[in-house]
């Protein structure tokens, strides 16, 4: 199983896949939004989206799990 992490700590703004999506290595899948900026997170590797573990406006330090890939 496969772990998407934060970059940095900040506000989750946007999540742009849910649970059971099918996701390419680079797509992007979440935003950050940290000191007014949007920090785009994307996927390392291909999979499908197993959980999403933040919901759109929940705090996020560095090194939080995001989503989890099968």
């Amino acid at each position: 199983m496969e772990k998407i992490l934060s970059m940095m700590a900040g506000s989750v703004w946007k999540i742009h896949v849910q649970a059971g999506d099918r996701v390419e290595e680079g797509q992007q899948v979440i935003i950050l939004e940290s000191m007014k900026m949007e920090i785009p997170i994307e996927a390392e590797t291909s999979g499908i989206v197993r959980q999403v573990m933040v919901s759109e406006g929940d705090f996020v330090n560095e090194g939080a799990i995001l989503i989890e890939l099968e």
